[in-house]
């Protein structure tokens, strides 16, 4: 559904400008390209993160701990 929405938007801007639709249908493969680094630093960060959590929850788990 995403999609179809970005697409229809793409579509209108495309009949009200379409050089503004054109410069944005060739930047945004160039953009992606330029974000995925900070989202690979994302993933990462959230795995250590992950991972200290289940380091300070470890002792809780081990007591039989059960959240309610």
């Amino acid at each position: 559904m995403k999609t179809l929405i970005l697409f229809v938007a793409w579509c209108i801007l495309f009949v009200l400008a379409w050089p503004l639709a054109i410069i944005a249908l060739i930047l945004f493969p160039v953009v992606w390209l330029l974000l995925l680094p900070f989202r690979l630093i994302g993933i990462a960060v959230g795995g250590v993160l992950a991972l200290f959590k289940a380091i300070v929850f470890l002792p809780a788990r081990l007591l039989g701990y059960r959240a309610r």
